[in-house]
């Protein structure tokens, strides 16, 4: 009998190929203001990581579940739609993909346009605990964007790459004053690495982290409610299993940044 999962060590490599293409085409933006003429255009930087996500998500898709954020990933695995060595693997290859797409970036481009390569930092005179709010709440609208597109029956399956991308381009259309904008931990953490900048990294992790699990508590329980004693028995049994259910197939089609 054939087993009803997936497997996703060709999937990770996936993840992996996507997270390096999506970082390498969205860091090259940060010009230091004497090359540029002033700081980047807020809107420029915006539809750069918002086309490149609904361009990743066009392209790879198809290939599998497609995760580009440890955030998304980790919200499928509190609402039990992926297994727990699912979800490490995703995160290991986001990761990976994110250092190397940064110090690719990194080797190819001179000195005086490298910048700080795109690294997140806490803007002056915001708080950290402003920033964290700000992360969470934009991580937040992506993963309820990222459930609805991938649910079914919303129908919205076919406009998932634009609508998940749209998502991404409004969060830093909001966020990019007061943080950069991350909504994605291996987005800061690659360049935090290659540039050995840590200051103030964490905001990055517990932000986008906390944004996703009310992403998820909201999602399951309030917009569209899908525990009973039954479900529970039955999908727990993805935290165990070698890979993803087909159902409620919401890992499928969602390239997030």
């Amino acid at each position: 009998m054939a087993s009803p999962y997936h497997s996703v060590s060709g999937k990770s490599k996936n993840n992996d190929d996507g997270r390096v293409v999506f970082l390498a085409s969205t860091l090259l933006w940060p010009l230091p203001p004497d090359l540029s003429g002033g700081s980047p255009d807020p809107i420029h930087v915006s539809l750069t990581f918002g086309i490149s996500v609904a361009l990743m998500s066009a392209c790879l898709g198809t290939a599998g579940a497609v995760h580009l954020n440890p955030a998304v990933t980790l919200s499928l695995l509190a609402g039990v739609r992926m297994s727990l060595a699912s979800a490490l693997l995703y995160m290991i290859a986001q990761v990976l993909g994110a250092i190397t797409a940064s110090g690719f970036i990194r080797s190819v481009t001179p000195p005086e346009v490298r910048g700080d390569l795109g690294l997140n930092v806490v803007t002056p005179g915001v708080s950290e605990f402003q920033a964290v709010c700000v992360e969470m709440m934009v991580t937040f609208q992506l993963v309820l964007c990222v459930f609805a597109t991938s649910d079914q029956k919303a129908g919205l399956s076919k406009m998932a790459p634009v609508i998940v991308g749209s998502s991404v381009t409004l969060g830093h259309l909001v966020a990019i004053g007061f943080t950069g904008c991350s909504m994605n931990p291996a987005r800061s953490l690659g360049p935090a690495i290659i540039t050995a900048n840590f200051e103030s990294h964490w905001v990055f992790w517990v932000g986008p982290f906390t944004g996703a699990l009310l992403a998820t508590v909201t999602y399951d329980l309030l917009l569209v409610p899908r525990w009973n004693t039954q479900s529970l028995i039955v999908q727990a049994k993805v935290w165990v299993s070698a890979g993803v259910l087909p159902f409620p197939t919401c890992y499928i089609n969602c390239a997030c940044m």
